[in-house]
């Protein structure tokens, strides 16, 4: 397998085995260490002699190890292990109880832990301030709880290699929807979900036809209110502008293609929507690299290698299901019930590159309906192949395949587009269907070398057509796009196109080709320029839902305080900003801090945290807070002494005239290894958290002239992402609604 410089920085960050700081494996390891573990579940199939198992393994270790094929990332990291937790798709049920809502927390523990993501449905809980019988109390409502679910993700880390991941859904028809809409205009608010409206048909028509719409309380079925559709979808439409959330989906739509509708109505999906899910269903995902099926001689899609790809991926995949160790009973139970699997593709946009196809073209368009068609129909016969050997899957007499005369099949559902994040940079090609970000990126090294990456595709186009240049590279890669440059000729810049280069209709008309032969969703992010307009975004959901997709993210570019990957001459106008900024403040005087009063008034608060118990004196004057004192309640010590002198410095602050709140804004979500619970119920991060806990107790309690109990919770502030990846600085990109880093594959959603 041939590794770009950040596929081995992915591989060894996140996939390699490690002994403390040491790797222990290679990559060529990690393929056979995968390869054969699931080539193993075939003895429970057939009479296989050892030769006949290492002949499986060896197929499944050359579909990788080729780069023709990579399943999803629990897989790579998990096959072979101790864990065993090889699925990324989960969706959890969430009843109108508090046993239910506490016993999903606790069920989406485990699955973070063990490297899976989780989506739910928060709509089957009673609305705001309805009146609770049991207890005579007024319930909280969905957003309250969904909030509930963000702190205790948060506390859960993924062994060390994936994140908690979330996706959380609210039908459109529910009272709360315009609080659920708006949940995440605060963008250090409930950082571990991902949030999505159902849309249903009812409500597009009511939109379409100026009519009323209802919204339902979902415990007794009775209409609360009923509103202007106009009001939710253009809340919808405003919050996506803002930061890329709500998500949409078109939930009918969804359960039109439901395979074992007899069972129950899907209500919710994993976390990047692309695979819906009944509860308790997990789904195993992997990907066709495209960018690879080419015969560059010919230059055409090599069909005879996908299919022989595509039959072997989906017998891994079926293999998958049995060598999981699934995190619940009830999970194992649904899964092997319905065996649905998700064989997808990456590499999209760099295939047509070299096809020579612009992506935004009719003839993109066609290629995509026939390739994916293909991989649709020989999966499906390789499913019916396996069911012959190995039998239909268990809920096959209450699927529609039984209900149309199909004959047996072994997985519900055999097709599912995921955006690739980690895997896509692996195999080093493009994402999904998405097309190219940009064509070429500028990468610092220590401050002292800047490095180009250059598509390799475009690089040796530009070779062989005889324009290659450094400096042109360099060009390019400060704007990201060619579009406008005179030094490349028309048709080059045609066919090599990036994603701001695209018509947003373009997005959706590609995702909706790859949708009509897809059995589960299509993970697709519409990429937006800055200046697009709210018109612009209510034409791409209205689009979206005439061309059937089952759903759809838009993001636009520089929406988001942590923005996602940048093109064009970024490192330049940072440094350009800096220098002015430097000016600037060369030509004013230096802020001297008043000095200290004689006499101050305050009050001390005791604060737990995991060094232990923290108190913070705050004290002000006539002129307001003027010092700040931090002690551990026990001398000495590297806690104690940073805690003085965060205080000591919190003070000058504060006597220089900078606003309070901007301070509390800098020490919350600071975190130590060692977060605890503090006694008033709020998580402390850190001992610079505790001090923003009580400094911002203090100006809230001067603010509104009452005694506040406790803070907010501060966890929903963690790992702010401001302009790039919090781990290795590199460029980050958005891909349905998940950041992703594009050097060393840190990944959130």
């Amino acid at each position: 397998m041939e590794l770009t410089k950040n596929a081995k920085t992915v591989l060894e960050k996140r996939y390699l085995r490690k002994s403390g700081d040491r790797l222990t494996e290679t990559p060529e390891d990690l393929l056979w260490r995968v390869a054969n573990n699931i080539a193993q579940v075939d003895r429970n199939y057939y009479p296989h002699t050892e030769d006949k198992i290492n002949e499986v393994a060896e197929d499944f270790y050359d579909l990788m190890d080729k780069n023709y094929f990579l399943p999803n990332s629990p897989t790579l990291m998990n096959a072979g292990s101790e864990l065993q937790q090889l699925s990324a798709c989960f969706v959890l049920p969430v009843e109108d109880s508090m046993e239910s809502i506490f016993e999903s927390i606790k069920n989406s523990a485990l699955i973070h832990k063990s490297g899976g993501g989780t989506g739910f449905s928060f709509t089957r809980i009673r609305p705001k301030n309805d009146v609770v019988l049991s207890t005579g109390g007024i319930a909280s409502g969905p957003i309250s709880f969904l909030k509930v679910f963000n702190s205790a993700t948060e506390a859960v880390k993924q062994g060390g290699t994936r994140r908690g991941a979330n996706m959380g859904v609210l039908r459109v028809d529910h009272p709360d929807i315009l609080e659920f809409i708006s949940c995440k205009e605060e963008q250090t608010e409930i950082t571990n979900f991902n949030i999505s409206v159902a849309l249903t048909e009812n409500f597009m028509k009511a939109l379409e036809n100026g009519e009323n719409f209802k919204l339902v309380n979902p415990k007794d079925k009775k209409t609360v209110k009923e509103i202007d559709p106009k009001e939710i979808f253009n809340k919808i439409v405003e919050m996506a502008w803002k930061n890329g959330e709500p998500g949409i989906i078109f939930l009918d739509k969804i359960n039109e293609e439901n395979p074992t509708p007899e069972l129950g109505e899907i209500e919710s999906t994993n976390p990047c929507g692309e695979q819906p899910l009944l509860p308790y269903e997990s789904c195993n995902l992997g990907s066709v690299n495209l960018s690879v099926m080419v015969d560059e001689k010919k230059n055409k899609i090599d069909y005879k290698t996908l299919k022989e790809c595509v039959h072997k991926a989906v017998h891994f995949l079926d293999n998958v299901i049995d060598a999981n160790e699934y995190p619940l009973d009830k999970i194992r139970e649904v899964t092997l019930s319905n065996r649905k699997i998700g064989l997808g593709i990456m590499g999209w946009a760099d295939m047509l590159y070299k096809l020579n196809i612009p992506y935004n073209s009719d003839k993109a368009l066609e290629t995509a309906k026939e390739i994916m068609k293909f991989i649709d129909d020989e999966s499906k016969e390789k499913s019916r192949g396996l069911a012959e050997e190995r039998g239909a899957f268990p809920n096959f007499e209450y699927s529609i395949y039984k209900e149309s005369g199909e004959p047996p099949i072994r997985n519900a559902t055999t097709t599912t587009i995921a955006p690739t994040g980690s895997i896509s940079i692996i195999a080093g090609t493009s994402g999904g269907i998405e097309p190219n970000f940009a064509l070429a990126f500028s990468r610092n090294i220590l401050d002292k070398e800047t490095l180009i990456e250059v598509n390799p595709i475009f690089e040796g186009v530009a070779k062989k057509e005889g324009f290659y240049s450094k400096e042109l590279m360099e060009k390019i890669s400060k704007e990201g796009s060619l579009k406008g440059n005179d030094e490349i000729p028309d048709n080059i810049k045609d066919v090599f196109v990036v994603s701001h280069d695209i018509e947003s209709s373009w997005h959706i008309k590609m995702q909706a080709a790859f949708q009509e032969y897809t059995d589960n969703a299509v993970s697709k992010t519409v990429n937006l320029p800055s200046d697009a307009t709210k018109n612009d975004i209510a034409d791409i959901y209205k689009l979206a839902y005439e061309l059937n997709c089952k759903g759809v993210t838009v993001y636009r570019d520089k929406s988001r305080d942590e923005q996602v990957l940048q093109k064009g001459d970024s490192e330049d106008k940072k440094k350009q900003k800096q220098k002015e900024k430097a000016a600037e403040q060369s030509s004013k005087p230096y802020i001297i801090p008043r000095k200290r009063p004689d006499v101050t008034i305050g009050k001390t608060e005791k604060i737990s945290t995991g060094c232990g118990n923290l108190y913070v004196t705050v004290n002000e004057d006539d002129k307001g807070l003027c010092e700040v004192f931090a002690s551990m309640g026990k001398s000495g010590g590297c806690a104690a002494s940073q805690s003085e002198a965060t205080a000591r410095l919190i003070s000058m602050a504060l006597r220089s005239g900078l606003d309070v709140k901007t301070i509390i804004k800098e020490l919350r979500a600071i975190r130590c290894p060692n977060p605890t619970w503090d006694s008033s119920g709020g998580m402390v991060l850190s001992c610079p958290d505790a001090i923003g806990i009580v400094l911002d107790k203090c100006i809230r309690e001067k603010e509104s002239g009452e005694k506040v109990d406790k803070s907010d919770n501060g966890i929903q502030k963690l790992d702010r992402l401001m302009g790039a990846c919090p781990e290795c600085g590199g460029h980050v990109r958005n891909e349905s609604g998940c950041i992703t880093c594009f050097y060393c594959g840190y990944s959130k959603c």
